[in-house]
């Protein structure tokens, strides 16, 4: 295993303390004030959700073993130095092409802010979120498989447990948090609403 995924991994890992922080807002205004405590809340997301971001590019494109599913030479084109076979190719776009449609529309749901922050003035209850209550860290799941796939990063999708479990423990602390905040009024949206699928 390379040094730089190494290092990916635990970036990834690191990213999460920060994150809770972030979304700790009563406590960051009750310490900060409103007004600081909105600002450290917002640079401490914008640190931990690019991060996070910067960390799984990292983990696909590290130099480490590739898998090609399917041998035939002429069904593999080089892409950045990486060979791409066609039914790694054929697997992944779907995936992708879902994860980024969640991540989307998951944005516009709550508006570029409210992602970026994690600070709601009340709860989407409609449209995606409807439908799953975290659609931009499923996307984000799933784009990490898919990504995995298409760039056939063996280490990278050995690591989707971990991606997986990062990504459950940040919605459980920011759902913590959005009782905290609205306390029934979500409780009950979690009653009708599943975290994920």
């Amino acid at each position: 295993m390379s040094l730089w995924f190494f290092i990916c991994v635990i970036g990834t890992i690191a990213v999460v303390p920060i994150h809770f922080l972030s979304v700790e807002h009563i406590k960051l205004d009750e310490r900060y004030g409103e007004k600081q405590g909105k600002r450290i809340g917002a640079i401490l997301g914008m640190i931990s959700g690019w991060g996070y971001f910067i960390f799984l590019i990292g983990m696909w494109v590290t130099p480490q073993e590739r898998f090609l599913i399917g041998s035939n030479p002429l069904m593999v084109f080089p892409i950045l130095n990486i060979d791409i076979g066609l039914i790694n190719l054929l697997i992944s776009i779907p995936i992708i092409i879902i994860g980024a449609y969640l991540g989307i529309v998951g944005v516009k749901g709550t508006g570029i802010e409210v992602s970026e922050t994690h600070r709601a003035e009340f709860i989407v209850t409609d449209g995606i979120y409807s439908k799953t209550r975290h659609p931009q860290y499923l996307g984000a799941v799933m784009a990490h498989i898919g990504m995995s796939f298409f760039l056939a990063a063996f280490y990278a999708l050995l690591a989707t447990a971990l991606v997986i479990v990062v990504t459950y423990l940040t919605a459980r602390k920011e759902e913590q948090e959005l009782i905290r905040e609205f306390g029934e009024e979500y409780r009950e949206y979690k009653k009708r609403v599943r975290m994920f699928i």
